[in-house]
């Protein structure tokens, strides 16, 4: 007997909705930051953890979910990782307390899987024809949730109790829940053998010490870093050793080794590196002092209004994408974002002067980022098994999420010490804006360099999506 399935279109808005504010979460935090140290009454390095432990967990349990969805059932997964969330925002609303918020954080950083599951639902349950559209909409609410989540977050900080955010968060996360459990079926695609714990161990104390180090590299000492660098690099070895001869591996490295999906995900890491360099220079650069000489002085509202735009072209050019994929591949479709994603930091090389330039150069890198973020999962869908569709989208966002760590550690470094001063008042310089810019459209055309080594592949995976269809009946 045929199950019953809701419309195609009802599942792609619920999902869509759910990780537009998955991503929203995971940002919203930002314009509160210059002012959680005197909230906390804790100093700035223990207030960073706000950012740091999101990075964390979201790298961790996205493939850990991504595999669990693939093995237990997608939708059951992706209902845990909404309430993840919705914890998360409770114990954010409810709490002053750093070491609460840091925990509520934690579990909104968890809630990032939400993206990968919702990729891997969409072609187990929808049309062949609808999979690539609705993919390419699904991937770009990790950047359209960003791009809008910051201006809101600083309309919130600047009218409201800043604890208004995340109430707001949890209602609506709770309304994600409920429209999974009345829109979204079960999947019936699965994956055999048993969860891969070890595995599992292994690559959350990989991503732990790296990305520890990574993200603490301005705030710890050599000492720590090293030991955390020499752990990650001692730990990959073993990992993949043990990872190579299990029956049911986390990460089939065979998988992730065929071209096509290994330089997918290394354009994936630049091309997150270079989105999130976009958010975090445009939103500094316009609020910095007019006694430097280039500053604009503009107000947190402002900053963040200067990010509208762009996630404005991110939700036009999602479905536009979608269709150069369809006509000439997401290979294609790829190198042509990330070519626009470096076009867009020359431009920004230019326009530091006002804000309407400034908006020009970030929309241009947002427009690059929303074709990007909408290709690379077609990209994994056409060379992996769909029964690893799940943890291979999760692996892919964990690069991007990899990618944003780096970039954010990159760029506090340059900031903080390519500088200015005057009576006694220290600001970065405009050529530290620069070399970020820089550094960041250098990423972009390295990434659209590595598209170049992704194999052509030109058909649709509509011959793997058909057998789902099948084992409903």
């Amino acid at each position: 007997m045929v199950r019953p399935a809701a419309h195609p279109r009802l599942i792609l808005a619920a999902l869509a909705f759910c990780g537009v504010l998955v991503s929203i979460s995971q940002t919203i935090v930002v314009p509160l930051l210059p002012s959680l140290p005197a909230i906390t009454h804790s100093p700035v390095s223990d207030v960073s953890w706000l950012i740091t432990v999101t990075l964390l967990t979201g790298a961790v349990f996205t493939p850990l979910l991504g595999r669990a969805g693939d093995m237990y059932g997608k939708r059951r997964v992706l209902l845990i990782a909404l309430s993840s969330m919705v914890i998360g925002s409770l114990l954010c609303a409810t709490s002053s307390n750093l070491s609460v918020l840091i925990t509520g954080r934690a579990f909104q950083g968890a809630a990032v899987a939400v993206v990968p599951l919702g990729i891997s639902i969409l072609r187990d349950e929808l049309p062949p024809a609808r999979v690539i559209p609705s993919i390419a909409i699904m991937s770009s609410t990790l950047g359209i949730g960003a791009a809008f989540g910051i201006p809101a977050a600083t309309l919130v900080v600047e009218y409201a109790n800043w604890h208004t955010m995340f109430w707001i968060n949890l209602g609506l996360g709770l309304l994600d829940v409920v429209l999974v459990l009345l829109i979204v079926p079960e999947s019936a695609v699965r994956t055999s053998g048993r969860f891969d714990v070890l595995g599992a161990l292994g690559l959350s104390a990989f991503l732990v010490c790296l990305l520890l180090a990574v993200s603490k590299s301005n705030a710890w000492s050599a000492g720590r870093l090293t030991v955390l660098y020499a752990v990650a690099v001692l730990l990959v070895p073993l990992w993949g050793w043990y990872e190579l001869r299990t029956k049911s591996p986390l990460v089939d490295l065979r998988v992730s080794a065929r071209p096509a999906v290994l330089f997918t995900n290394l354009s994936a890491l630049l091309i997150g590196f270079a989105f999130y360099a976009n958010s975090l220079s445009t939103a500094q650069l316009v609020q910095e002092p007019k006694w430097t000489g280039y500053g604009l002085g503009e107000s947190i509202v402002v900053s963040g209004l200067c990010l509208l735009p762009g996630g404005v072209a991110m939700v036009l050019l999602s479905p536009v994408s979608a269709r150069i994929s369809s006509a000439r591949g997401p290979r294609f479709t790829l190198m042509i974002a990330s070519v626009i994603m470096a076009a867009g930091y020359v431009v920004r090389l230019f326009t530091s002067a006002n804000v309407a330039g400034i908006v020009v150069g970030a929309t241009v890198v947002s427009a690059g980022t929303a074709v990007a973020y909408s290709a690379l999962p077609a990209l994994i869908m056409h060379a992996v098994p769909v029964t690893e569709t799940a943890a291979a989208n999760g692996l892919n966002t964990l690069m991007r999420t990899i990618g944003q760590a780096i970039c954010s550690t990159i760029v506090a470094t340059v900031l903080a010490n390519v500088t200015i001063s005057q009576a006694g008042k220290v600001a970065p310089a405009l050529s530290a804006y620069l070399i970020v810019f820089v550094i960041a459209g250098i990423a972009a055309a390295v990434a659209a360099g590595l598209v170049l080594l992704i194999p052509v592949r030109r058909s649709a995976p509509a011959d793997e999506v058909a057998p789902v269809r099948a084992a409903r009946t």
